[in-house]
C-alpha cells in the first residue's frame, strides 16, 4: 500500500489517476481543499461525494492552519497535489534567525511544510508551464527557489513539462509535473549511479512513463550548479534557463529541451455527446456567433495606455470552431463564456460551446462528475483540473518504483538476518 496525502485537490484529480493505476495499492489518508475567496466550497463539496470511502479525514479549510502533527499521523508514502504559480521569493525573518520568509498565501510553502514534516519517499506535484521561466524580471529565479528547497529537505528532482495530446490524450495540454524522491532509498541509489542526462532521456521517471528521442530539440541542453547554501542568497541573485525537461540531484542540474515520442492523439469530435441530448442553450445564437468571428479574428486596434501612450494592439486570426479530428485546444478556466479562448465546435450546420459533461471528457474525468454544482462553477474546475490519464500512467511508475524500494529492503534485511547467525 502506497499512503497518499492529496494537497490543493480539487475535484480529485490526482487521487482518481492513482485510483485508476491501481485502487489497491494508493490509499488516500488524508486530503485537503480549501478556496481561500468562496463561501460555496464546491470543489470540496464535489471531491467528498465522489469519494466516501478510503480516507480518514477530508479537510475544507487554510492549508496553513493546519497542524504539522495532522500530517505526521498519517504517515504518507506519496504528497501529491496542483498548486499555483506564485512568487516564490523568500527573505530572512525579521529577526535575523534562521527563518525564512515567503510572501504569505504562497502555496508552495505549505507543500514544503508537509515534506519536511512527514519525509514521504515521494512527491509528484503539477503548474503550468511558465513555472520555469518566472518571473520575468529574474528568469528561472522561482523554480530555482523550489530545486533548491528539494536539496535542502534531501530529494533529487525530476521535472518535464508534458503536452497531453502527444502522448495520446484529447487536449493539448501542458502542463509541468515535478517528481521528487527521498535519497537513501534503494531506487534513488540505483538512480545515483547514472549520469543525470541518461535520466532524462533514458531511465528515469519521465523518460521511462513518456519516451523521447535521443537528441536534443536544437541542441538545447545546459547545466548549472546551486552553488548556494544560503537560499535567500538563490532568491536575491539566481537566474537560469530552464528548458522543458530535466533533473536535480545535489544541488547539480541538467535541463534540455526533448522531443516527445509521440501517440496518435484523440481527436475532439470522439468526445462529443450525441447531438440529441445536447440542450439549446448550448448553441450560438447569430449575434454569439458573430461576436465570436470578432473575437477569434485578427485585428489591430488602437489603444490608449494609463500614461496617455498611444500603441496599437495586434492579435493574429484563429480558426471560427475548433477541429474535430484534432485533440482540443487547452481549456482554460473562462471556459463556456464569451472568450476568445472558449472551444466552439460546429456540429450538422450548427455552432455551440461544448456542454460541461464535454468538459469533462476533455480532462478524462467520469461522465457528470461535477453535477450539482453551478454550470459557471463547472466549466470553471475544469479549467483548473489536469489530464487524469496522465497521473494514472505516472501512477503505474510510482507502483513500480516502490515494489523496487521495497524488494530491494527485504532483500537488505534477509542479508542482514543471514550475517547476524
Amino acid at each position: 500500500m502506497i499512503r497518499v496525502i492529496e494537497l490543493f485537490a480539487g475535484v480529485g484529480g490526482f487521487r482518481l489517476g492513482l485510483e485508476k493505476a491501481d485502487s489497491n495499492i494508493f490509499h488516500t489518508v488524508w486530503a485537503n481543499q480549501w478556496e481561500p475567496s468562496k463561501k460555496a466550497q464546491d470543489a470540496f463539496a464535489c471531491y467528498a461525494g465522489h469519494f466516501q470511502t478510503g480516507v480518514d479525514e477530508y479537510s475544507n479549510q487554510d492549508i496553513s492552519q493546519v497542524p504539522v502533527e495532522v500530517f505526521q499521523q498519517y504517515k504518507p508514502d506519496l504528497v501529491v497535489g496542483g498548486f499555483p504559480c506564485q512568487d516564490y521569493s523568500v527573505a530572512r525573518s525579521l529577526s535575523g534567525e534562521k527563518g525564512l520568509q515567503g510572501k504569505k498565501g504562497v502555496l508552495f510553502w505549505d507543500i514544503k511544510r508537509v515534506v519536511e514534516s512527514t519525509k514521504p519517499k515521494y512527491v509528484l506535484l503539477e503548474n503550468v508551464d511558465r513555472l520555469l521561466k518566472s518571473p520575468s524580471k529574474q528568469r528561472g529565479r522561482d523554480f530555482g527557489v523550489m530545486l533548491a528547497t528539494f536539496r535542502d529537505l534531501g530529494y533529487t528532482v525530476e521535472w518535464r513539462v508534458i503536452n497531453a495530446a502527444e502522448y495520446g490524450h484529447a487536449q493539448r495540454r501542458r502542463r509541468t509535473f515535478i517528481f521528487a524522491y527521498k535519497h537513501d532509498t534503494p531506487y534513488e541509489k540505483m538512480m545515483r549511479e547514472l549520469p543525470l542526462k541518461e535520466l532524462v532521456y533514458q531511465s528515469g521517471f519521465f523518460a521511462e512513463a513518456f519516451p523521447v528521442k535521443d537528441v536534443p530539440v536544437k541542441n538545447r541542453e545546459a547545466d548549472t550548479e546551486l552553488t548556494s547554501e544560503d537560499i535567500v542568497e538563490i532568491s536575491d541573485q539566481f537566474s537560469f534557463n530552464f528548458f522543458p525537461a530535466g533533473i536535480m540531484r545535489d544541488g547539480q542540474i541538467y535541463t534540455t529541451h526533448p522531443e516527445p515520442v509521440e501517440c496518435e492523439p484523440t481527436p475532439l469530435g470522439s468526445l462529443l455527446q450525441n447531438e440529441e441530448t445536447v440542450e439549446e442553450k448550448y448553441y450560438l445564437t447569430s449575434e454569439m456567433a458573430a461576436k465570436f468571428e470578432y473575437l477569434r479574428g485578427a485585428k489591430k486596434i488602437e489603444r490608449t495606455a494609463a500614461n496617455g501612450h498611444q500603441y496599437i494592439f495586434s492579435e493574429g486570426g484563429m480558426s471560427p470552431t475548433d477541429d474535430l479530428k484534432l485533440p482540443g485546444r487547452t481549456m482554460l478556466t473562462s471556459e463556456g463564456s464569451v472568450n476568445r479562448s472558449t472551444h466552439i465546435v460546429e456540429v450538422n450546420g450548427r455552432k455551440r460551446f461544448l456542454t460541461p459533461l464535454e468538459c469533462e471528457r476533455l480532462n478524462e474525468f467520469e461522465d457528470n462528475w461535477t453535477m450539482g454544482m453551478s454550470e459557471r462553477m463547472r466549466y470553471f474546475c475544469m479549467g483548473n483540473a489536469l489530464v487524469v490519464g496522465l497521473i494514472k500512467t505516472m501512477g503505474k511508475h510510482i507502483i513500480a518504483i516502490d515494489k523496487t524500494n521495497k524488494n530491494n529492503e527485504m532483500e537488505e534485511q534477509d542479508a542482514s538476518a543471514q550475517q547476524a547467525v
